[in-house]
């Protein structure tokens, strides 16, 4: 299977944008795995592991964990929800993750994070540009607003901020199942 796959799915950048503007006071928590940046990587989380109350730990993507549920952060946001209704797929971790302008996400993979695997990560771009270099095995991934993509992250990637403006994408972490491998495939 291919390391990127443009999915056959799209949604619409400004309802998404006007779902982002809505969180405009709450505060985004510092990625908390900070040997893999430099500036700022943050993450507002929209589902979590079951029972995590504390938001750093509704940000972890627990691999060992079985029940992700909704946070208090999804609700409001109303397109985000309708989204994420339209992924016929078992949803675990679901987080808004901004990498702010001039920073950088050092090259890393994500161990078992591959269709290939059982575990996808999806990428919805909400905010972003030209200037933001999404390298994945050595070449770039050219990601536009309101696109679905899936990415192999347990392969190499790395990201660079060189705009004026944040880069913010609704990153998906979910289960395989058929309705995911046929778009996959087609």
């Amino acid at each position: 299977m291919k390391d990127r796959i443009k999915l056959p799915v799209c949604f619409d950048p400004d309802r998404l944008q006007e779902d982002l503007r809505r969180l405009h006071s709450i505060d985004w928590i510092a990625h908390f795995v900070t040997q893999n940046y430099e500036g700022d990587w943050s993450v507002i989380p929209l589902r979590g592991p079951e029972g995590a109350t504390h938001p750093v730990m509704m940000i972890y993507s627990d691999p060992t964990c079985e029940t992700f549920a909704d946070t208090p952060f999804l609700k409001g946001l109303h397109y985000i929800q309708e989204v994420l209704k339209s992924l016929h797929c078992p949803l675990l971790a679901v987080r808004l993750m901004k990498l702010s302008a001039g920073s950088q996400i050092k090259e890393h993979s994500d161990l078992d994070l591959a269709a290939e695997y059982g575990t996808v990560r999806l990428h919805i771009p909400i905010h972003t540009s030209d200037d933001v270099e999404f390298i994945l095995n050595g070449t770039r991934v050219i990601l536009n607003e309101g696109e679905c993509w899936y990415l192999r992250l347990s392969d190499p990637h790395s990201v660079n901020n060189q705009g004026k403006s944040d880069r913010v994408h609704l990153v998906v972490d979910a289960k395989m199942n058929d309705w995911l491998q046929a778009l996959l495939i087609a």
